[in-house]
């Protein structure tokens, strides 16, 4: 009895000690003039090599914050198993609740395509070995974090080699979203605070699915998933048809579940194994 509890707790604390590391950093915006945090797991595998890693921008959804993919998925260790396994550092990055990742119009406090471009980017290559090049730097997220995800690599997609999308809100259009009428008054009501009351003209140059053509010229991998019960499923099916149609390429698949931290959970490994194959291509993707 006392070999086999020995065993185990020697088992127990390799895992503990060879566990991916988090680490929460403050990254500051000259362009908002503030400092936000955002959490980093690197692999087992940094610590004990020399080599530059791939980089995965993992971005979080509305009413949410930088932590939420450590604190809110079901598994706590999905984020770091996942860094392991995958021999990637995963930056999460501050989104606010509601800045949708763009360059507000109307709010000039709000500059958060700035903001991930132009600020947390370089400070996490100077700061890392991180593969500093497109190849090895990928982007996803979740609902408004999907948004980001192809909104940020549609606009500039020399720096990124593949994007992805889960639950994504992928249409600033809110009448295709199957909402109650009092949430769909109060997310207007938050949404008019980013791009301004909605309109076509406010609307349009910020929809995924109006990028479509965009998207095709830019040839970037794409994987898109959503739940069949999610109340964005129609603007999800509305831009893999526009991008059937145009001819581009992209991994889009609807799945059981809902707009639910369940369906995330099981979603990011797919995301990340799609991701592995094109740093594999690449040349980037570490052994």
């Amino acid at each position: 009895m006392k070999k086999v509890t020995l065993s185990f707790i020697l088992l127990f604390c390799s895992a503990w000690v060879f566990a991916a590391k988090v680490d929460t950093v403050q990254i500051p915006s000259a362009a908002m003039n503030k400092v936000y945090k955002a959490a980093i797991a690197f692999p087992n595998s940094y610590a004990k090599s020399k080599a530059n890693f791939p980089v995965l921008y993992l971005l979080h959804g509305g009413y949410g914050h930088f932590d939420d993919w450590l604190l809110k998925t079901p598994d706590k260790s999905l984020v770091k198993n996942l860094a392991d396994q995958y021999n990637i550092i995963i930056v999460m990055p501050e989104g606010e609740t509601f800045s949708y990742y763009v360059d507000s119009p109307v709010d000039p406090t709000s500059k958060f395509e700035t903001y991930i471009i132009r600020e947390v980017i370089p400070f996490i290559d100077s700061k890392y070995r991180t593969v500093n090049d497109k190849k090895g730097r990928l982007i996803t997220g979740l609902s408004m974090g999907g948004f980001g995800s192809l909104y940020l690599s549609t606009r500039h997609p020399e720096l990124f080699a593949a994007a992805g999308s889960m639950s994504g809100a992928l249409d600033p259009n809110m009448t295709n979203w199957k909402l109650p009428p009092d949430r769909f008054e109060m997310l207007t009501k938050m949404l008019d605070k980013i791009w301004g009351p909605m309109t076509p003209d406010t609307y349009l140059p910020y929809s995924i699915i109006n990028m479509a053509d965009q998207i095709r010229r830019n040839g970037l991998p794409l994987v898109i998933n959503i739940g069949v019960d999610d109340f964005l499923l129609e603007p999800n099916r509305e831009l893999h048809s526009r991008l059937v149609y145009n001819h581009t390429p992209h991994d889009y698949s609807e799945q059981p579940g809902g707009h639910t931290w369940e369906f995330w959970q099981n979603a990011l490994p797919g995301h990340l194994l799609f991701f592995s194959k094109v740093l594999k291509a690449n040349g980037t993707y570490v052994l």
